[in-house]
């Protein structure tokens, strides 16, 4: 099993086959529009673009467990990631906990442990498999979190 054999739908409602990524390090990211780590968007737009071409994409999973910080609709969540310009995957609202998880947020979760807030980060590599998770506070332009993308790229 890895990441690449789960399939979702889009924000759009659009087939989103994860097997799309496969050969790609994956960022994977439970984001939120009305979250104090939302700014976090421009961040990880900026991972996007500084590793995109290397082989590299960012998936964003909106999801509203967390103090209902994603509470509205496709529309709003796009808006928000516009707002931040960030112009990456983003699936639609799923749960990423408990009895009702997404099957992908289970495999995610399965090493590294259930996301406890919005924005946890789980580093994915060119096999489908979970390299490493990073919290919430982990700044997208963290240090750490660059050189783990950087060492997963070269792998």
């Amino acid at each position: 099993m890895s990441l690449f054999d789960f399939s979702l739908k889009s924000l759009e409602g659009e087939a989103m086959p994860l097997a799309a990524f496969r050969g790609k390090v994956v960022l994977a990211v439970n984001v939120a529009s009305q979250c104090g780590f939302t700014p976090q968007y421009a961040g990880l737009q900026q991972l996007q673009a500084d590793f995109g071409p290397a082989g590299f994409s960012v998936i964003g999973f909106p999801c509203n467990q967390f103090g209902g910080q994603e509470p509205g609709g496709a529309d709003a969540i796009r808006a928000c990631s516009t707002r931040f310009q960030a112009g990456f995957p983003l699936t639609e609202k799923l749960e990423v906990k408990g009895p009702g998880q997404a099957p992908v947020f289970a495999f995610l979760a399965g090493a590294s442990g259930e996301p406890r807030w919005n924005f946890t980060k789980y580093l994915v590599g060119k096999d489908g498999q979970v390299i490493q998770a990073f919290p919430s506070a982990v700044e997208p332009q963290s240090p750490e979190l660059r050189a783990a993308i950087e060492a997963a790229l070269q792998a």
